[in-house]
């Protein structure tokens, strides 16, 4: 039986946002339905359902789907994707761009057809503003007009609004979030295990933990708990209805600056700059990934696994390959403090909290 909040279905449940979404909907109240291909690891002790269906299959969703009561589902946190191998190829390729409009019609078509849908956050990020692409302005507010490239955000977003017209259709919040930090392992754009795995390499083979970068970048980053603190407050804020919001912890910080920090909660020593790319550097030591993961009793995660696509990720964030200055990439959130929500979060916090989490968890060596 349904809470007074209603039942929050999550899609990409065991991902970096859904798994944080799962978590904070079942903090505040919520019935929760996970949907993803494996149960997302959360903390709660309150039960959720999780039901694993491949949203590219339309058939199968559909037939998945049918078995929840009518009307049940009264928030969608969608935050699936399908990425391609190395990511930013992918962003403008079309077919990728289809395949994901066809997972979240896969998801919402049925579930607005049982009735009872209120509300779906969907996430997007500053690859709306072109940031991929050319230099944006500084801050990119979300009034600007529509960056003229083609990404299936923007086919996300006119389905949704579509949505939204029909008879009985659901609200909806957009939510563009910068670099975001938890503590999922194996999934496509989360750093803390990217950086936990360099640290214990670089022990093993005695090197220090350099900065394996180039010329500093400044960014902003954003908790999953408080992204998902902010789509349960969306979930019944008429303030946030219709809207699009940037969110972020709510300061700029540049990864040079935070490795002393990281270095410190992972036990290890830092050293003069290292320029390395990731991305290579990493699946090329799987082998000594896995004497650590052994000498260390921790759980039997082969590299591949343990990093997903993140560490594509982890080159463009810390700048490789650049010996000069890159135009920042900032965006404005007056927003949506002016709506109501004004909840901010410490960055270097945030990313010690979330390395912490994976040494207990015991994916990432002690230190």
């Amino acid at each position: 039986m349904a809470t007074t909040g209603g039942t929050a279905l999550v899609a990409g449940a065991s991902g970096l946002v859904g798994t944080a979404a799962v978590e904070a909907f079942l903090g505040a109240g919520y019935d929760v339905v996970a949907v993803s291909r494996r149960a997302p690891e959360v903390d709660s002790t309150r039960p959720f359902r999780h039901l694993s269906i491949d949203l590219r299959d339309g058939d199968a969703s559909r037939a998945a789907l049918a078995g929840l009561p009518p009307a049940e589902v009264t928030h969608v946190v969608y935050t699936a994707v399908s990425e391609a191998p190395g990511l930013v190829a992918g962003w403008r390729d079309r077919e990728r761009m289809q395949l994901n409009l066809a997972m979240l019609r896969n998801l919402l078509d049925p579930l607005y057809e049982r009735g009872g849908l209120r509300h779906v956050s969907l996430l997007q990020g500053t690859k709306a503003y072109g940031v991929h692409l050319h230099r944006i302005p500084v801050p990119a507010r979300e009034r600007m007009a529509r960056d003229d490239h083609e990404n299936f955000y923007w086919l996300h977003e006119d389905y949704v609004r579509e949505l939204a017209e029909r008879p009985g259709g659901p609200t909806f919040t957009i939510w563009r979030p910068q670099v975001i930090v938890g503590p999922n392992h194996g999934v496509q754009l989360n750093l803390p295990p990217v950086i936990g795995a360099y640290a214990a390499i670089c022990r093993e083979e005695g090197r220090p933990f350099a900065f394996p970068g180039g010329y500093p970048l400044v960014w902003e980053a954003v908790d999953t708990r408080l992204l998902a603190g902010a789509m349960v407050w969306a979930a019944s804020a008429s303030a946030a209805a219709g809207e699009t919001f940037n969110i972020t912890n709510g300061e700029a910080f540049d990864f040079r600056t935070l490795w002393p920090a990281l270095a410190d909660v992972l036990g290890v020593e830092t050293g003069a700059d290292e320029p390395c790319r990731l991305a290579t550097y990493l699946p090329e030591r799987a082998a000594v990934w896995d004497r650590i993961v052994s000498r260390h009793g921790l759980r039997p995660l082969p590299m591949a696994d343990l990093l997903g696509e993140s560490h594509h990720l982890a080159d463009l964030c810390f700048n490789f390959g650049r010996t000069k200055p890159s135009p920042p990439a900032l965006v404005s959130t007056v927003k949506l403090k002016q709506a109501g929500f004004t909840d901010v979060c410490d960055t270097e916090d945030s990313f010690r909290h979330w390395l912490q989490v994976l040494i207990d968890r015991r994916i990432l060596p002690p230190a």
